[in-house]
């Protein structure tokens, strides 16, 4: 059998389709791991800012001095953000549209506005796994695809040579498989990657529409007392 045979030799004697699975690849693998990193910084920080919110909420003896104290703080989470558009829908600073919304009904105006807080925070916190799920399903395929050509290329030359005994058919078709492995170790981590994301926002969800509710019998009903 040739010496030398591995991933560098697949890739000196590969063609631009194979070249360009392996790009594609790349790719996958670049982007995924950028979304994995980032978005798993991004929940940290937003786990550490709601529950310092939460805590000064919670302490608060009335929603005048949540009010006061949100004013002054200009930190943002999904809760102090929502809290902010429920005080201020209590406190009637409404103009244009939103008025006329108002007019209709104080608590179903705050009912609407909790659920489109709750909704935008959805949209946000779904932002990349669309990237992590097209990843992790399609990956396997694509290296799939990538080591069905490198056999097909490989059989191509060696039938060309006439030389296709094991030891030369081995080989190319081992350094083949390679795009497999290369697919399958983009896709594991991105489907993880997707499945923890899920699950955390599904909980950070069900939290924030537990605090909506929350926010709506304070409004309405009155101030917090301690």
């Amino acid at each position: 059998m040739e010496n030398g045979l591995g991933f560098a030799h697949f890739i000196s004697q590969t063609d631009a389709v194979g070249l360009g699975v392996l790009a594609l690849l790349l790719l996958l693998s670049v982007a995924s791991w950028y979304l994995v990193v980032t978005k798993a910084l991004a929940n940290i920080g937003a786990r550490k800012r709601a529950e310092v919110f939460l805590k000064k909420f919670w302490e608060a003896n009335s929603l005048q001095d949540m009010q006061a104290t949100l004013s002054a703080n200009s930190d943002h989470n999904a809760f102090s953000d929502l809290a902010r558009q429920a005080l201020s829908v209590k406190s009637g600073n409404q103009s244009g549209v939103e008025k006329l919304l108002a007019a209709g009904g104080m608590s179903e105006y705050l009912t609407r506005v909790l659920r489109n807080g709750i909704d935008q925070e959805a949209t946000k916190v779904e932002y990349g796994l669309t990237v992590l799920a097209s990843a992790g399903s399609a990956a396997p395929f694509v290296g799939l695809f990538g080591t069905v050509w490198g056999i097909y290329h490989a059989l191509v030359q060696i039938g060309m040579s006439g030389q296709g005994t094991l030891d030369k058919v081995a080989g190319p078709v081992g350094e083949a498989l390679i795009m497999t492995a290369v697919g399958l170790a983009v896709a594991i981590p991105a489907v993880l990657a997707y499945n923890s994301f899920t699950r955390r926002n599904r909980i950070w969800l069900a939290k924030l529409d537990n605090f909506a509710h929350d926010l709506y019998a304070l409004v309405t009903v009155g101030d917090k007392k301690i």
